[in-house]
């Protein structure tokens, strides 16, 4: 457990200058690495953010094109108090930096054969929505809706910001998970509990938020209902991108310093420690601590010698099994869609074979089920008058399925938005387009550096969770740790934002009394 960091002791010489504060630097500025960074400014290191866009958020980027204003990756926010939580460590007020709204739906979900299911907040008009596809699952739901809260207070208010740095601490929890059935997927504990076959999908559904396969990620994903019910899905007011730059602000606002267009080429390691980061420009900044926000896999591949990896080779983090891929279509159109909730899931004719499709054959399937983010319908400053912003998703496979991206997007993304419109839910939309962007895995793998393209890194089952995934304080090197998708706890918001709050296991706030 970390006590404090005195400057005058430390190990590795460094922490020179600024009263010998020791330095601090974090790669990349994604939601994890945002946290990360506010929480060791806070604690009296000197910290530098390493940026290798041009923009700060990472994944979180923001495109913006004929008054259009696009956010690139995260747009459902769950547990808001995470981030009223990282403002209090920086002694700040949230609200200050930026305005979060609650989604009312928080999702409506489109079945093929034309049914919708609100997903909401309140119990009752919940009920209701069970109420119109099956009555009699009324009652099976409550039972679940018990299990997920189970699941949430041990697998999240207990473990979340659990460190998991030994194979000990995970035989500690074994005998609650196993009383979990955490080795049940899903699919299959959500049918334990309902009949419909559309609600099994409506209440199983979540983990691919977080690129796993409702039929195989672990029944602990259950609580995401849990988490989603009690605390609601929210929005910040002028989109995602509003949310990184309130905490960039905050981290500058307590001395925290941003470098963009920084790519980092190298973490120099000596005698089994991270002592400095070396940037493509040749650059080099010292470090008492180096926190990756990066690709875990492609952190270890290509930022870190392989003489200084004996876990963490390059075979074994090709052997780990990686989540899905996204691909995805930002566009605006010159007419409003006001009949559409901010969130929207567009299920497909097929649920088991599309997925077995996109995790197992890696294929690209000629249906698919689509998430739309609408978030003009919340926040209409997010695009000119009169118009409406949106992207649509399609979960795909990761690079491994061999497709050329370049050859097949053009075609796919149009098949995509003509479904749409057979499906009246965006009439003529192709006629009122002002602006297209398409994202491809290839895109995953250039722009943010995903290591097979993948939009969530590890896929999310259990034996790749907890102490099986990459630890936040690396096997191999001294010095470095992780937060994001890639270690524990995992993918989405409330992941990666808690993945920085493990690090208080280990990295001591300074002691300023020397």
């Amino acid at each position: 457990m970390a006590t404090s960091f005195d400057p005058d002791t430390t190990p590795t010489g460094l922490g020179d200058g600024e009263g010998a504060r020791p330095k601090a630097v974090v790669i990349g500025s994604g939601f994890g690495g945002l946290a990360a960074a506010i929480r060791l400014q806070a604690k009296g290191y000197a910290t530098t953010i390493l940026e290798m866009r041009d923009k700060p958020g990472g994944r979180a980027y923001v495109f913006e094109d004929e008054g259009f204003v696009f956010d690139a990756g995260p747009t459902i926010i769950t547990v808001p108090f995470i981030f009223d939580e990282l403002a209090e460590v920086a002694g700040k007020r949230l609200s200050d930096y930026v305005s979060i709204v609650p989604c009312d739906p928080y999702y409506r979900i489109y079945f093929h054969d034309g049914m919708t299911f609100d997903y909401v907040g309140d119990p009752e008009r919940f009920e209701a929505e069970i109420r119109k596809f099956n009555p009699a699952d009324v009652e099976g739901y409550r039972r679940f809706a018990d299990y997920t809260r189970r699941v949430f207070d041990r697998a999240f208010t207990d473990l979340a910001h659990h460190s998991f740095h030994s194979v000990w601490e995970m035989a500690k929890v074994a005998p609650d998970l196993i009383k979990l059935r955490a080795e049940v997927p899903v699919y299959r504990r959500v049918s334990q509990f309902i009949q419909d076959p559309r609600l099994r999908i409506a209440l199983s559904f979540e983990p691919l938020l977080i690129g796993g396969n409702p039929l195989r990620s672990s029944s602990i994903y259950a609580m995401i209902h849990y988490l989603e019910k009690t605390w609601g899905v929210h929005f910040a007011m002028g989109g995602t991108g509003a949310l990184v730059n309130g905490l960039v602000r905050m981290f500058r606002d307590i001395g925290g310093t941003v470098e963009l267009n920084a790519r980092v080429e190298e973490i120099e390691v000596e005698n089994g420690h991270a002592r400095r980061v070396r940037l493509a420009d040749g650059r080099r900044f010292e470090a008492d601590v180096v926190v990756s926000n990066g690709d875990v896999a492609n952190t270890y591949r290509k930022l870190i010698r392989p003489e200084h990896r004996r876990k963490w080779t390059d075979r074994r983090l090709e052997r780990m099994r990686y989540a899905m891929s996204l691909f995805v279509i930002y566009f605006g159109t010159d007419r409003t869609y006001e009949h559409l909730p901010h969130h929207s899931i567009l299920l497909g004719p097929r649920y088991e074979g599309l997925l077995r499709d996109i995790f197992d054959r890696k294929i690209v399937a000629d249906d698919f089920s689509l998430y739309l983010h609408a978030p003009t319908r919340t926040d209409p400053s997010l695009a000119p008058p009169g118009c409406e912003g949106f992207y649509v998703l399609s979960p795909v496979p990761h690079l491994g399925g061999g497709q050329d991206w370049d050859a097949i997007k053009d075609e796919y993304a149009d098949r995509i938005l003509g479904s749409m419109e057979q499906d009246h839910l965006l009439p003529d939309v192709r006629k009122h387009l002002v602006t297209r962007r398409i994202f491809t895995p290839k895109d995953f793998e250039t722009q943010l550096d995903a290591f097979m393209g993948t939009a969530f890194q590890f896929e999310p089952v259990l034996t790749q969770s907890a102490w099986f995934r990459p630890h936040n304080k690396s096997e191999d090197v001294e010095g470095l740790y992780f937060v994001g998708a890639g270690t524990h706890p995992g993918a989405g918001l409330p992941g990666v934002v808690s993945s920085a709050k493990v690090l208080d296991h280990w990295i001591p706030p300074v002691n300023r009394s020397v």
